[in-house]
């Protein structure tokens, strides 16, 4: 029966832009106008409690992407207790960014095949195909690298199969509980003005972290670190240090990279929460370096 509803789903709909659209990319697409459309509002409901539970919530759904879906479910860079990695990966649910299994395999793709036809959302078909242009263009992406092959670790969990089925239910009624706190001012900044900025700060990793910046490793690849992303992606603009080392945990090597996500790590691993945590070591470091280190 589920392969009987993505087969379905996956079957061209209408012909938009020189291209077969299907239910996917129309619903995806349709979510996203809608959810820029709320956004459009925020200057006339604007009130300083809803922007402060806009701020919590970016951090919290921030990172629940990049310490949970990407660190530590992605590339395992370090340990955590079953709860608090549970934790973590339902604030990212809450970002509307895909269940942690596709989220996962999709970033697991993009590592293996970098900068490639074959990567998800190469920049070399350019910035709008790398930022989103990728999201709207499901059948494209499953052509490259045949669905969800390389994430057999997560399918083993049932919580992770249970999101995989249900992730947009959890952003729908994390809305009508902040509807419910808060009216109009709490849904259209907690939910529609964070899950875009969060949603953004992501996709320019995608995009702007391979393309503007610079290289200090040699990496083989277009990753650049980019300061301005550092800060907005919470510590995930250090993508050239990402690429030459991706089972880091830290991704800001430099005392003066901001990463927040890390900081976090960090502070889970001081009292015990997070083990087995990964760097570069200086031998590795200067097998890499573009330049003498």
């Amino acid at each position: 029966m589920g392969g009987l509803v993505v087969s379905i789903a996956m079957t061209p709909f209408v012909q938009l832009w020189g291209r077969p659209w299907n239910l996917v990319d129309i619903s995806s697409a349709a979510t996203l106008l809608a959810l820029h459309g709320l956004c459009l509002f925020a200057p006339f409901h604007f009130t300083w409690a809803a922007f402060w539970v806009a701020a919590a919530l970016y951090i919290l759904t921030g990172l629940g992407v990049t310490l949970g879906f990407h660190r530590h479910l992605a590339h395992k860079s370090f340990q955590l207790p079953k709860w608090l990695e549970y934790l973590f990966v339902y604030f990212g649910v809450l970002s509307l960014q895909g269940s942690p299994i596709e989220w996962v395999s999709t970033h697991r793709y993009h590592h293996q095949f970098t900068d490639t036809e074959r990567d998800p959302h190469s920049p070399l078909e350019g910035f709008w195909f790398s930022h989103m242009g990728w999201i709207l263009d499901s059948a494209s992406r499953y052509r490259k690298y045949g669905g969800l092959k390389n994430v057999e670790d997560m399918k083993k969990q049932w919580f992770y199969r249970f999101l995989h089925r249900t992730y947009p239910v959890h952003v729908f009624v994390s809305g009508a509980l902040l509807y419910a706190l808060g009216g109009l001012p709490f849904f259209i900044w907690g939910t529609g003005v964070r899950i875009v900025y969060v949603f953004h700060f992501t996709l320019l990793v995608n995009s702007a972290g391979h393309i503007w910046g610079n290289q200090v490793w040699n990496t083989g690849d277009l990753s650049k670190n980019n300061w301005w992303l550092g800060w907005i992606a919470l510590g995930e603009g250090w993508h050239n240090n990402h690429h030459a080392f991706e089972y880091s945990a830290r991704q800001g090597l430099e005392w003066w990279q901001v990463d927040l996500t890390w900081y976090v790590i960090r502070a889970f691993q001081a009292i015990g929460l997070a083990t087995d945590v990964k760097t570069p070591t200086e031998s590795q470091m200067r097998r890499k370096a573009l330049k003498k280190y």
